[in-house]
């Protein structure tokens, strides 16, 4: 397992669309076990492949539910009702702002054995999964931010 570069705002591997995982095979269960490791040792509590460099369809999130989330070529099926609050971004160091997302998702996804399952998540797991997924189709939260973005403190990190 590796700790990779995340890539930054401004790289054009970010506004690209990725492309389906058709296989498991050992680089892309390499790539998964790294995207965690990158995302545990960056503090984030989600990541998707184009944020390393690679244009597949996958995402991992942690959100401290006590599980580990992979979501290969994941699609949402429904959402209901909202939430606004403050979003960050591994791809936006130093920043963060208010974005509605919606409070419930459901989405279909393949595993880490691309056996498909369905994942439903409400609140900061809804938030996760949709801001993760977006960055699979090369969108960023900024585009979505309510008003500025706001400089993250030593003080708003502690919160």
């Amino acid at each position: 397992m590796a700790i990779r570069n995340v890539r930054e705002i401004g790289d054009d591997i970010l506004k690209k669309t990725c492309k389906p995982v058709k296989e498991m095979n050992a680089r892309t269960q390499e790539l998964i076990e790294d995207m965690f490791e990158t995302m545990y040792a960056t503090n984030g509590c989600g990541l998707a492949a184009p944020q390393v460099g690679i244009l597949k369809r996958i995402v991992v999130i942690d959100v401290d539910d006590g599980n580990q989330y992979v979501l290969i070529n994941p699609q949402i099926l429904e959402t209901k009702d909202s939430q606004s609050g403050y979003e960050g971004c591994l791809s936006v160091p130093g920043k963060r702002g208010i974005v509605t997302r919606p409070n419930y998702v459901k989405v279909k996804a393949l595993d880490e054995n691309l056996q498909e399952y369905i994942l439903e998540g409400t609140e900061l797991l809804a938030r996760a999964i949709c801001h993760e997924c977006d960055h699979l189709d090369g969108k960023l939260y900024v585009d979505l931010v309510e008003g500025e973005l706001e400089d993250v403190t030593e003080d708003l990190e502690a919160e």
